[in-house]
């Protein structure tokens, strides 16, 4: 059995302190001086970096091309789609002043960036022929929260937002699934994190959207993080700009429009979901070190033979040949989630093995000195890349509840951790009550489901069912 690390508070005694214990212990971010914002220190950086890199490919392969936006909105331009402004104007920044000389106009700093796509839509889509347009941008926005956490919640945040126009209704809804299902993809089988998705409620969606798709990923604790959002928009935004363009029937008419995005958020999603109290625990596939080694001795010869193969086998990999002891170094991999930790120490060679250690389980393996390590390796950073979406799904599963009166949901609440799923009327009323009485908030609307009964609130017929749970 591992010993657990002194250093990092147990998650199940404290939560909170647990995840803020590890994202400083794994050296992930600092704090600074500009209070709400948080410094993202070389390794935290590296693993948005292969998260950047991994969904900027998958984007490419859906036809998505990447542009850039200014940071700045002038007030009159964000103030075009009334109930877009309204949904954002408690947590916009505002610049008044450049230098020493007052604006004529204030700009927020970009809270999101659809007025600015639309405003740029208006000026160069003229006809049938220069739709669809498929744009994207990496880049940071500002939202004044009042209460801030490392990756979860933050006054700035790293993140991407996918931009599109579309001919017809049909191909913006088709693009606004496609995307959701680009961000299901790389979350399941990359960040081994399993993810419900579904449309939100009205109350729920996206200031301006007609729809809005969530994936709603449970934390360790039951608590749920919504991990990435695609909204359809219909043509809301194109008649606020007056965008339109010439059909086939050379008629003027407006397009449709979507919009996507994920954050930094996700990489608060891959801590709580599978990191323990030993610290970091990463998928192989998104972890920027796969393999860190730690010789014990005198062993280059071996050490040279071993990096070689890494290196081949374009396998990422650190050599901590610091003069700290084994068992510190052990605990310091740990803490930093390499998913494969390699022992070589004079003792194991004498008997002609290698001691490789598992991050996710903390199994040690002898490996024969003879054997093709990085063929090894490979093999079992696979392993680890699906037991670790087993063990997050069946934990996941554990805390799915079902309802069918309001008595047992509040009891459910009351008592347990997770997500309860109920048949519901769908109304502002029903969902207020909730909030109000359980803290809970509708997740996302299971479109799949047979409703069975009535609204488990009002008694009045159902329109769906839906799940409902705590969030971050």
């Amino acid at each position: 059995m591992a010993i657990k690390n002194k250093d990092i508070t147990s998650r199940d005694d404290d939560f909170a302190k647990w995840y803020t214990d590890i994202v400083r212990k794994a050296d992930l971010v600092d704090y600074s001086s500009v209070k709400g914002s948080m410094i993202i220190r070389p390794y935290g950086y590296a693993i948005w970096e292969n998260m950047v890199n991994i969904l900027d490919k998958m984007f490419k392969e859906h036809g998505v091309l990447n542009m850039q936006m200014p940071m700045f909105i002038p007030e009159s331009l964000l103030n075009i789609e009334k109930e877009h402004v309204e949904g954002f104007a408690p947590e916009v920044a505002w610049v008044t002043q450049g230098g020493s000389v007052p604006l004529e106009e204030k700009m927020c700093v970009r809270p999101t960036s659809e007025v600015l796509f639309c405003e740029h839509f208006k000026k160069i889509i003229k006809s049938y022929r220069d739709l669809p347009l498929v744009y994207n941008q990496w880049c940071t926005i500002v939202r004044w929260e009042k209460t801030t956490r490392p990756f979860l919640r933050s006054r700035e945040i790293l993140w991407q937002e996918g931009h599109t126009m579309h001919a017809t209704k049909e191909e913006a809804m088709s693009r606004t699934l496609e995307m959701l299902h680009v961000y299901e993809d790389f979350q399941r089988n990359y960040l081994g994190i399993p993810v419900i998705i579904g449309p939100k409620t009205d109350q729920e969606k996206f200031a301006g959207a007609e729809k809005t798709y969530s994936l709603e990923a449970m934390m360790y604790d039951g608590v749920a993080l919504q991990n990435g959002t695609s909204h359809y928009f219909g043509n809301k935004f194109a008649h606020a700009f007056g965008i339109e363009f010439l059909n086939k029937d050379n008629k003027l008419v407006t397009p449709y429009q979507t919009s996507w995005g994920v954050t930094t958020r996700m990489l608060g999603a891959l801590i709580m979901v599978h990191s323990d109290d030993n610290g970091l625990v990463l998928p192989s596939k998104i972890a920027p070190t796969k393999v860190v080694i730690i010789p014990i001795g005198d062993v280059s010869e071996t050490l040279d033979s071993i990096t070689i193969s890494l290196k081949e086998n374009n396998i990422s990999y650190i050599v901590d040949d610091s003069d700290k002891s084994p068992g510190f170094k052990f605990a310091e991999s740990e803490v930093k989630g390499y998913p494969i930790r390699l022992e070589v120490g004079t003792r194991d060679l004498e008997k002609g093995i290698i001691t490789l250690v598992r991050r996710d389980t903390l199994e040690k393996i002898e490996v024969d000195i003879k054997d093709d390590i990085s063929k090894k390796i490979t093999e079992i950073m696979e392993i680890m890349q699906k037991d670790m979406y087993e063990k997050a799904r069946n934990r996941r599963d554990s805390m799915l509840y079902e309802a069918s009166t309001y008595e047992e949901f509040k009891d459910i609440a009351k008592n347990k951790s997770g997500f309860i799923k109920v048949n519901f009327c769908g109304s502002a009323t029903c969902e207020n009550k909730i909030k109000d009485e359980t803290g809970l908030k509708s997740r996302c609307i299971l479109e799949d489901e047979v409703v069975n009964n009535n609204c488990i609130v009002c008694d009045q017929k159902a329109n769906y069912k839906i799940f409902f749970g705590k969030q971050y």
